[in-house]
């Protein structure tokens, strides 16, 4: 199938919110100086979620099996939140801005036809993080909230999804990514802190070993143990 024919067959999203999309690409064709920023942001700013569930993780060095698992269990929530956005998204197969809206002003590059809109592949990871963060930090899960909400913003910023497309991300990413969590705070417990007394120790927790002596020993020290 050529791409023009996969475009025809695409979804038409300009009618959801075709406007509101438009307002807002309208306010970055009026704000060019910040069109570099915030190009450069909506890409590389997807480093900031894997900065805070590394904050995660270290933080809970000293919280215990469970707090760690949490801190392990959140990648792994945010890639199962990644692959169920990309399912929809070859679902819905909906056309990408920069197509069914050509003539609006667009900060990024118009991507492949074959490349759909919904939901939005950045935001689900923003959203994801957001909810894999919330069992395990509350803080961490504040300041990512924060930076969710501004990656939302620049995806529709630059051109590359409506405003819908944001939205379903977290719609789809939020519970899906909570549920890996919860699923997994409660499964996979037990084997971390069994983990954790092994040579991963030091990965897994700040707490320092126990040395038990040797009960030889204890007595020649006269130890009335």
């Amino acid at each position: 199938m050529t791409a023009a024919a996969t475009a025809q067959l695409a979804f038409d999203g300009s009618g959801v919110d075709g406007s509101w999309f438009t307002s807002v690409t309208d306010f970055a064709r009026d704000t060019k100086w910040l069109n570099t920023p915030m190009e450069l942001w909506t890409n590389l700013g997807l480093g900031v979620f894997a900065i805070l569930m590394v904050m995660g993780w270290w933080s809970a060095r000293r919280r215990g099996a469970q707090a760690m698992t949490l801190a392990l269990a959140a990648p792994v929530a945010v890639l199962t939140a990644f692959a169920a956005a990309e399912v929809v998204k070859k679902i819905v197969a909906e056309v990408r801005p920069c197509r069914s809206m050509p003539h609006a002003y667009l900060v990024d590059s118009c991507p492949a036809p074959s490349d759909y809109a919904f939901p939005s592949g950045h935001a689900t990871v923003a959203a994801a993080t957001v909810a894999a963060l919330f069992l395990l930090d509350r803080r961490l899960t504040a300041v990512a909230a924060a930076f969710a909400v501004l990656e939302g913003f620049s995806r529709v910023y630059v051109g590359a999804h409506y405003p819908h497309d944001v939205l379903g991300s977290a719609v789809l990413a939020l519970p899906v990514a909570f549920l890996v969590s919860l699923a997994l705070r409660r499964w996979a417990t037990p084997l971390v802190g069994h983990l954790g007394q092994g040579a991963l120790r030091p990965l897994l927790t700040a707490e320092p070993a126990i040395v038990t002596r040797p009960a030889r020993q204890a007595a020649s020290t006269g130890d009335p143990r």
